[in-house]
């Protein structure tokens, strides 16, 4: 299948705004945004601070609703759903890789991996025997004991990777994935997400101030006051 496929969009964004109440004003961050991503797209979102791309991943994620306009997953317009529904189709179709990862301090790597599908009800052999083996593929299988406290910020975003995946998500959106970590830890960061969207063919979406990181990826989409600046294919 062909990753450019124009047939195999699988977001779409309609017009989407974004206001926050500020005392009596109104602060408008996103004014009218529309995307279209395609399957299997590594995508980087990129723009100065406070423009707005930390929200955008948030209402593309399905963590906070928009103000105005549409998000469609697969066709499906997510913010139809109940706050319900919607907390359910999130967790299947979404994973999320933060700046600060997030892991539960008290859980081992292999339980915080674990944990997307223990919440989703699964199984929990199959759910472990999956964590495991996605520890293995983001190569810390021996450290699936370790709390996080024990591992180094580079295995820690390694862990966080890996419970994205977990519940196999259509997207996968991160938020300056690499931004705490030193250039080695960042580098490897990088390759391994690179090759876990090319070997599974999963879209990602990734806020960088990272430029050497954006330009490594299929599109960039440059925001500025709200609104995308640029939108264009790497190598086109």
């Amino acid at each position: 299948m062909d990753r450019m496929n124009s047939n195999s969009t699988i977001l779409e964004t309609f017009g989407l705004e974004k206001a926050y109440t500020v005392g009596r004003s109104s602060l408008i961050v996103l004014k009218g945004i529309d995307l279209k991503i395609r399957r299997g797209e590594i995508v980087a979102v990129i723009g100065p601070s406070g423009v707005g791309k930390s929200t955008l991943l948030h209402l593309l994620g399905a963590l906070d609703r928009p103000t105005a306009g549409k998000v469609l997953i697969e066709g499906i317009d997510i913010f139809e759903f109940n706050n319900e529904r919607l907390a359910n189709f999130r967790n299947r179709t979404v994973g999320f890789v933060f700046q600060f990862h997030h892991l539960l301090p008290e859980f081992s790597a292999l339980e915080n991996v674990a944990m997307p599908a223990l919440i989703a009800g699964g199984p929990h052999k199959q759910a472990y025997r999956r964590a495991i083996k996605l520890l293995d593929e983001v190569g810390l299988w021996q450290r699936a004991n370790h709390r996080p406290g024990e591992l180094s910020g580079g295995e820690q975003q390694r862990v966080a990777v890996a419970r994205a995946l977990m519940n196999n998500p259509r997207l996968l959106l991160a938020d300056e994935p690499s931004g705490n970590l030193d250039l080695e830890a960042s580098n490897s960061l990088h390759r391994l997400m690179w090759h876990l969207s090319r070997s599974r063919k999963q879209t990602f979406i990734v806020v960088t101030h990272n430029l050497q990181l954006a330009n490594q990826a299929d599109r960039i989409i440059e925001l500025w006051d709200g609104r995308i600046k640029r939108n264009t294919l790497n190598g086109a």
